[in-house]
C-alpha cells in the first residue's frame, strides 16, 4: 500500500480521541462558585418589592454517548491518514484497529485494503490468508486498485483461496487500468511471458511504457532493454539510454550495469568512461558479477581508470566465484607478481567472508 500518506502519530491519537473528549466536557454554570466572590465589605442594598426569581440551576455534564457511531462520525477529517501513519511507523495492532473502525463505519476500501495487508503479513494480528483476501475483495468490489492487485497476487498464488489465473489476469488488468504501475508491470510480463496470455509485444511494451511513466524502475529497465533491441517497439538507442539512467538513478542495480557500459561505450549518450567506470564500482560493490567483471577488465587494461592489476585480480576473482569467468582476463593478468597475486587474493577472500 504505498500509495497512502503518511501523517503523525501524535496527530493520530489526538484526531481519534477529539470527538468524545468535546462531548464530555462539562456545561459552565449559571453564576461563578460563592467560593469564587470577593470578600470585601459593602454597604447594605435595600431590597426590591419584585419578587425574587428562583435562581437558575446550574447545568450537569452530560455523559458522552454510547451508542455505535454513525457512518462518518468516528473520523473528523477523512483526508488525513491516521491509518497508514501507524502502519508506516511499525504500529501495526493502532493500525489494525484504526482500519477496523474506518472499514466497519465509514466503509473506506483503503482501510479495507490495510486490513488485507495486515492480515496476509502477520502484522499487529494473526496471519490468515481467507481474511486478507476477504478484505482485499471488499476493498476491489469498491473500486481500490492496489487491493485488485494484491488479490490477483493471492489468486495466481493460490493463498487465501484455490488459484484462479483467469480471475487473477481480471483483477491485475482492471488495476493496471486505472494506473496501478505493478500491476501495468506484471501484466506485461504475462504478455511477454505468452503462457497465461497470449504472447503480445506491442501490448507488453504499451504496458511497461505506463509503470515506466510512473516511476517503476524495473519497468524502466526492462523497457530500456525493448528498445535496445526493437522489441515490440521501434529500436531506439537514445530512448534505451534515457530509460536506462532513471532507472539507475531509483537505484536498479542491473540498470546501472547497463547504463555504465553505454557511457563507457558512448552508445546513445556522449562517452564518458570515467563515470562509467564510478558506476561499474558501485554496481560491483552491490555484488553484480557482471559489473565485478567489468570493473576488473577497465582496471586491468588502464580503460577509464588507473592501471591496477591488483585491484583488478580481487575483482576477476570475486566474479569468477560466481560464475562470470573471464579467460581473457586469466591469460592478461597471468603475468601479476606472486606477493600481488598473494594481497589480491588476500582482498578477494576478504570481501566474499571467507578465512
Amino acid at each position: 500500500m504505498k500509495t497512502l500518506r503518511p501523517i503523525a502519530i501524535v496527530a493520530a491519537s489526538l484526531m481519534f480521541s477529539q470527538g468524545a473528549f468535546a462531548q464530555a466536557q462539562p456545561a459552565p454554570s449559571a453564576a461563578p462558585a460563592a467560593k469564587d466572590a470577593p470578600k470585601e465589605k459593602k454597604a447594605p442594598v435595600a431590597a426590591k418589592k419584585t419578587p425574587a426569581t428562583p435562581p437558575k440551576p446550574a447545568a450537569t455534564p452530560v455523559p458522552a454517548p454510547t451508542a455505535t457511531p454513525a457512518p462518518g462520525a468516528v473520523f473528523e477529517d477523512p483526508n488525513v491518514d491516521l491509518v497508514y501513519g501507524a502502519y508506516q511507523r511499525g504500529m501495526y495492532k493502532t493500525a489494525f484497529d484504526l482500519a477496523t473502525n474506518r472499514a466497519q463505519f465509514n466503509g473506506d476500501p483503503k482501510a479495507m485494503t490495510m486490513l488485507g495487508e495486515l492480515y496476509a503479513n502477520a502484522m499487529g494480528v494473526k496471519r490468515d490468508y481467507a481474511k486478507a483476501a476477504e478484505w482485499y475483495k471488499r476493498a476491489a468490489d469498491a473500486g481500490d486498485r492496489e487491493a485488485m492487485f494484491a488479490l490477483a497476487m493471492m489468486r495466481f498464488s493460490g493463498r487465501g483461496g484455490p488459484a484462479n489465473r483467469e480471475e487473477a489476469v481480471k483483477l491485475m488488468a482492471s488495476s493496471a487500468k486505472l494506473g496501478n504501475p505493478k500491476a501495468a508491470y506484471n501484466l506485461a510480463l504475462l504478455y511477454l511471458d505468452g503462457q497465461t496470455l497470449p504472447q503480445d509485444l506491442r501490448r507488453a511494451a504499451e504496458l511497461l511504457r505506463v509503470a515506466a511513466d510512473a516511476g517503476n524502475p524495473e519497468a524502466q529497465y526492462a523497457l530500456a532493454t525493448f528498445y535496445k533491441e526493437g522489441t515490440g517497439v521501434e529500436k531506439d538507442m537514445e530512448k534505451a539510454v534515457r530509460l536506462l539512467q532513471a532507472a539507475s538513478l531509483a537505484g536498479n542495480v542491473d540498470a546501472e550495469v547497463e547504463y555504465a557500459i553505454a557511457m563507457f561505450n558512448g552508445s546513445g549518450t556522449p562517452k564518458n568512461q570515467p563515470a562509467a567506470v564510478a558506476l561499474l564500482r558501485k554496481a560491483a560493490r552491490q555484488n553484480s558479477p557482471i559489473a565485478q567483471n567489468r570493473l576488473a577488465r577497465v582496471l586491468a587494461y588502464g580503460q577509464g581508470a588507473q592501471q591496477d592489476k591488483v585491484e583488478a585480480l580481487k575483482w576477476h576473482w570475486i566474479a569468477k566465484s560466481k560464475g562470470k569467468g573471464d579467460p581473457e582476463l586469466d591469460e592478461y593478468l597471468a603475468d601479476v607478481p606472486a606477493a600481488d597475486r598473494a594481497r589480491a587474493e588476500e582482498a578477494s577472500r576478504k570481501w566474499l567472508g571467507n578465512k
